[in-house]
């Protein structure tokens, strides 16, 4: 079972200094961060903030082949969570036919956004993302000092409220 959810925000990562996508589900009550690359949240931030390029990024030319070929972007998913690395898909359709292409979560949330296809994550990811030990919420091994400021962190995302989105709140 899956769960469709937004990007909510794009913030850094005050102990990693990493950039964090924000997905909330509707409710308000599901938040799922997923730490990602420089380029990718640059990717992303663009379209947040409908900042047009002179030249297409890679994710903008990804989607202008998809539409020359008739291919739409029907919904990403992010499918799974193993060893603090998240993995997604994104469903295509050309010609009647599904195709699904293994994909990072960033950069179909990128390639989603420039779409306008919906962002569903599994159940089984929430849940994972959301144990303590799961080690989602850094990107890397942690020593015991880290650790114990990645679960600082893990608490203060769980008690986010929209006003503290920043300034990519979406």
């Amino acid at each position: 079972m899956e769960v469709e959810m937004k990007v909510k925000s794009l913030m850094m990562d005050p102990v990693t200094q990493t950039p964090i996508v924000i997905l909330r589900d509707p409710s308000g009550k599901t938040i799922l961060p997923i730490w990602v690359g420089l380029f990718e949240a640059n990717a992303i931030a663009l379209k947040l903030e409908n900042i047009e390029t002179p030249r297409p990024m890679t994710h903008d030319l990804l989607r202008a082949v998809l539409e020359t070929m008739n291919a739409t972007v029907e919904r990403i998913s992010i499918t799974d969570l193993k060893d603090s690395t998240f993995y997604a898909s994104v469903l295509l359709r050309c010609n009647g036919k599904e195709f699904k292409v293994d994909s990072r979560p960033s950069d179909a949330i990128a390639l989603a956004l420039r779409a306008d296809a919906p962002i569903f994550v599994s159940k089984d990811v929430i849940e994972k993302a959301n144990r303590p030990d799961s080690g989602s919420a850094t990107p890397t091994a942690l020593d015991d000092e880290s650790r114990k400021e990645s679960d600082e962190l893990r608490r203060w995302l769980e008690r986010l409220q929209p006003a503290d989105m920043g300034k990519y709140e979406n």
